[in-house]
């Protein structure tokens, strides 16, 4: 297929990268149902790491198997499947060049309290599986994220020498952002433009809700009149802190929920402008019919 108008159009915001970064980000965008839309849905699969095999897999046994996720993500259309070292590695060779894949590069887990993640995989792994990217969590406003920043300006360098994406996952916590304020439109906001000034390829944040967090930007929402009424509104101002949309933003499904709740969320997506989903959970923990299904109903509506 050839390069659409639209995705010529967001290559060109991505100033100063290197021709096979642009590849690389092309070939995600013209891959699978949304190909050539601008939109992305990414199947994430990180949360073994995150909670743990039975609380991951135990809904849908049969994802306990690598292979069932890639054939989920192939059979699918997904634009990409992005997952720890480990889980590519099970499945690289029968599934080499099927589904554009990023190796997530950086993980916690549910064992340790601190607010922190681990380097797991390098830039080296994510070029000898064929990725088109790495992915990389930071936590803003935890007592790590500085040394979580310091890491992604090393990761981004060797990434994009090399020609590859960096997807940044951008979760605010501790400091002074209260648990609601993980979703506070100012605190998501703050955060996305953290991820763009990083020099994040694509974007990856919570949906925000219409909380203000921070005593001190209340006031600047109230001033100036931003619009947070409505999902729509909030990812608006979203896309309008990452380089006044000039920057690729995907919004995480989230925990465990209804089809007409995630629905309605990826309406809001499409209304705000946001570029897309990134569904792991909502998906793999449902029947292989259920997924499928699911997944088509959210591409539908992107596209």
């Amino acid at each position: 297929m050839l390069r659409t108008e639209t995705v010529r159009k967001i290559l060109s915001w991505y100033e100063g990268e290197t021709p096979g970064l642009k590849s690389n980000l092309s070939r995600l965008l013209m891959h699978g149902r949304l190909a050539g839309t601008g939109r992305l849905v990414i199947l994430p699969v990180d949360q073994g790491f995150e909670h743990g095999p039975a609380r991951s897999f135990a809904p849908n046994p049969a994802a306990y198997d690598p292979h069932y996720l890639y054939e989920l993500a192939i059979e699918s259309g997904v634009s990409g499947y992005a997952a720890p070292l480990g889980l590519l590695e099970q499945g690289a060779d029968t599934f080499a060049g099927e589904v554009p894949l990023i190796l997530k590069l950086n993980s916690g887990n549910s064992l340790v309290n601190a607010q922190d993640q681990a380097l797991t995989g390098t830039v080296e792994d994510a070029l000898r599986l064929g990725c088109v990217g790495v992915g990389f969590t930071i936590y803003p406003g935890a007592e790590a994220s500085y040394g979580m920043m310091e890491e992604l300006r090393e990761i981004t360098l060797q990434a994009k020498s090399r020609g590859l994406m960096t997807v940044v996952w951008s979760y605010p916590r501790g400091g002074k952002v209260t648990k609601a304020g993980e979703t506070g439109v100012d605190i998501i906001a703050y955060a996305a433009h953290m991820a763009a000034l990083l020099g994040a390829t694509i974007i990856k944040v919570k949906l925000p809700s219409d909380h203000v967090d921070l005593a001190e930007a209340k006031s600047t929402y109230e001033k100036n009149a931003i619009p947070v009424t409505t999902g729509a509104d909030r990812v608006r101002h979203i896309m309008q802190a990452s380089f006044a949309g000039k920057r690729i933003v995907v919004f995480s499904g989230g925990a465990a929920k209804n089809t007409e709740e995630l629905l309605d969320e990826v309406r809001a997506i499409r209304d705000g402008g946001g570029n897309g989903s990134i569904i792991g959970r909502n998906s793999f923990q449902r029947s292989r019919e259920d997924a499928l299904k699911l997944l088509a109903e959210v591409m539908d509506l992107y596209a």
